[in-house]
């Protein structure tokens, strides 16, 4: 990416940017259900799954501790990712310090915490343990089914008693509010389990995504932080010939020339933009440094500094030949400098959004 950006190959950039988007899309995601035994975390995992528990790759279920050990099933509508399903809590050890410190929580992308019945303390030590790894996790209320057959409650109600209590208690601890699903594993296409699959499908991309995104946009961040760098030094040394720019005092010249620094030239948009499917003007639409015009009328202090008034003043100040050069020059590299600084700005925001239409 640095080579490409110091060759103003903005084209090449899109192929940097999928290339490495293409190869964190397969990147592996490990899902850890958990909960107190007893909650049904092995059939509702084989409900995500879409299997019965019949089937031969289905999770173990009954109503004493089937899972003894962490163990992986791999997730069919999502390639690379496992659902691990854990003991649940008090089955491996006696302490929920030596349950977590057991089963390793911090190699686990995201966490679904699995709770019926009740919403005790043990849920709300794990959400806190989670939340202080950084890692995102839901609280998934199963057995939905059971709840309503056996409450004189409006099933309205009832669902909305039970997400207040699960948002209080975790409050009451300092825990952010959560994803909370409430699921029955005997019907996996109704109530919660819709939105449960289209939420967990979107965090798998964004877990995949998240760490190379962050690295794009630190290298080019640096890279054209370092190229800005560079050409504030030729303009402090007045070396403008070096920078492309013949006549120092044509802002629209200049203006160009700092388009085909950066890359962000009328041809090199047209040939991104193509390579993208995407129309040259949503890229036009996002830059304040299109041509000159837009730069003055979204810039006052530059539009003032280039006004009739203040060159008629600069001329004024050319017959004091030791004072009116020095301000002539400061003016001169103030000007560059803050045009400078918003095709810079400009071209970072390009790329953003080369980075998104890259994901969607």
């Amino acid at each position: 990416m640095e080579k490409t950006l110091g060759g103003r190959k903005l084209l090449e950039m899109v192929s940097v940017i999928r290339g490495t988007l293409k190869t964190a899309s397969s990147a592996p995601v490990s899902i850890a259900v958990t909960g107190d035994s007893g909650n049904g975390m092995s059939s509702f995992i084989n409900a995500l799954r879409g299997i019965g528990h019949e089937e031969n790759d289905s999770a173990p279920t009954g109503v004493v501790r089937t899972t003894q050990i962490p163990t992986h099933y791999f997730y069919p509508h999502f390639p690379n990712v496992v659902l691990w399903d854990l003991p649940g809590t008090g089955a491996a050890t006696q302490s929920l310090e030596n349950y977590l410190e057991e089963m390793q929580f911090s190699q686990y992308d995201l966490f679904i915490i699995i709770a019926s019945e009740q919403f005790s303390m043990t849920f709300v030590k794990l959400a806190k343990t989670i939340q202080g790894l950084g890692k995102r996790f839901y609280i998934v209320w199963t057995k939905l089914d059971r709840d309503l057959s056996t409450s004189a409650l409006l099933e309205e109600r009832l669902l909305k008693n039970i997400r207040d209590n699960i948002r209080e208690t975790l409050q009451k601890e300092g825990v952010c509010e959560p994803n909370i699903f409430l699921v029955s594993s005997f019907d996996p296409l109704l109530h919660g389990f819709p939105e449960l699959r289209v939420t967990l499908h979107r965090d798998i991309s964004d877990i995949r995504y998240h760490d190379p995104l962050e690295n794009l946009s630190h290298t080019y961040e640096k890279a054209i932080n370092d190229e800005v760098t560079t050409c504030r030094e030729k303009i402090s040394s007045k070396s403008f010939d070096t920078l492309g720019i013949q006549n120092a005092d044509d802002l629209e010249e200049s203006l160009t020339a700092y388009h085909l620094l950066f890359g962000v030239d009328d041809e090199s948009l047209q040939q991104m933009a193509q390579s993208m499917g995407k129309p040259t003007e949503e890229y036009r639409a996002i830059m304040k440094s299109w041509d000159l015009y837009t730069v003055l009328r979204g810039d006052w202090p530059l539009s003032f500094m280039n006004c009739n008034t203040v060159s008629c003043l600069y001329s004024i100040l050319s017959y004091i030949p030791l004072l009116g050069d020095f301000i002539f020059n400061s003016l001169r590299k103030w000007k560059h400098r803050r045009l400078l600084e918003i095709v810079s700005k400009d071209t970072k925001a390009i790329l953003k959004k080369i980075l998104t239409d890259s994901i969607i």
